[in-house]
């Protein structure tokens, strides 16, 4: 029987499957639905119908599949737009369900598409990637992007369950497992010391026999932070400790161009520019910045932009972010490593240096 862990939130609760291979307890779900006259759609990406073909057809045999192109110019107003027609021409009603198969950019599409579709019609993730495994793929936040910004144009729809299947990991490119353990290091800083030094230790790769635990227990403190805030509402602290790395990330993408560098590649540089920050505002020292930076880089992952990009393009676009408060920014902070914060009111000076050490022209 394959390991669970609950995501208690009322009547939207769920439940993530954990286990190598899922492929029963995914077909089993689709009888329980068939019998209960609900249709279904598959939402995937070109390449995941590819390398995954086998798995596709054991888990959703018969079923619909649309495959949309890979990478992150799919989470489109357009995008959208082809997902929507695709569940009109299944004929899927109040009761049909939609089916989210591969990383970070599908769930967040599939899972938007299921929020507006009908008012909103029920979702099952089934994360292709490790940065959906442990982290996109729990909490229930869906969107795409725009031209002013990332992900500022969504909705949080909770999934109905979450089929964590390890196993799917074997034909994940090096540069995309790489982009997951950005979001694992960001779990051991904001909130598990252990797991950090562990990453110090040992660089995790996918054959790592590790790797099945550190997946759960990254779910587990989202699953947590997500019950204790599941909008992001808390004044401080609460789900926007998840943004750490993410606000320097975002505007990577954004100024870079969607698709030049990988989300998780984003994250990584942001979290060396929130490990510098903090280091600025004084609450970690320049030892624990190098440990941080150390970590990113033994995991294959960059720790400086790969070509400069202007400050002010980057500025504009934190301005653009969808954790801005009353016209102000709202930063994630290292207290100290294991240990998060958000803070209001930075120096925009200090953000600036932080920016610049990591590449910024």
């Amino acid at each position: 029987m394959p390991e669970t862990l609950r995501v208690s939130l009322g009547e939207r609760s769920y439940t993530l499957h954990f286990g190598a291979n899922l492929s029963e307890e995914i077909r089993a779900e689709l009888s329980r639905l068939r019998a209960a006259g609900r249709r279904f759609a598959v939402v995937t990406d070109s390449n995941i119908r590819r390398v995954q073909a086998d798995a596709l057809a054991l888990m959703f045999d018969g079923a619909p599949i649309l495959a949309v192109e890979p990478g992150e110019t799919a989470k489109s107003m357009a995008g959208l737009g082809r997902v929507l027609d695709f569940l009109a021409e299944g004929k899927l009603d109040r009761g049909g369900v939609v089916f989210a198969v591969g990383g970070g950019v599908i769930g967040d599409l599939g899972g938007f598409a299921a929020a507006t579709w009908l008012r909103g019609v029920d979702f099952y993730q089934v994360p292709t990637t490790l940065l959906a495994m442990v982290d996109s793929s729990v909490g229930g936040k869906t969107g795409i992007n725009i031209a002013a910004g990332k992900n500022l144009v969504g909705a949080f729809h909770q999934p109905r369950s979450v089929y964590i299947a390890t196993g799917l990991l074997a034909t994940l490119p090096p540069r995309e497992f790489a982009a997951g353990m950005a979001e694992v290091i960001k779990y051991g800083l904001l909130g598990d010391a252990a797991l950090f030094d562990n990453l110090e230790k040992e660089s995790l790769t996918v054959s790592s026999a590790s790797l099945a635990g550190v997946i759960r227990r990254c779910c587990a403190i989202k699953a947590r932070i997500v019950e204790a805030d599941e909008r992001e509402m808390a004044k401080e602290g609460g789900r926007a400790l998840l943004n750490l790395g993410h606000t320097f990330g975002h505007a990577i993408e954004n100024a870079a161009g969607y698709g030049e560098y990988l989300h998780g590649e984003a994250v990584a540089i942001g979290l060396c520019a929130a490990a510098r920050l903090s280091g600025k505002l004084g609450y970690i020292s320049a030892a624990d910045v190098e440990r941080v930076e150390r970590v990113v880089a033994a995991h294959v992952l960059p720790v400086r932009l790969r070509a400069p990009l202007a400050y002010p393009a980057l500025h504009a676009a934190m301005l653009r972010d969808k954790k801005v408060r009353a016209g102000g920014l709202r930063f994630v902070v290292l207290r100290q490593l294991g240990m998060a914060a958000t803070q209001d009111d930075v120096p925009p000076a200090l953000v600036e240096a932080s920016f610049r050490e990591v590449g910024a022209a």
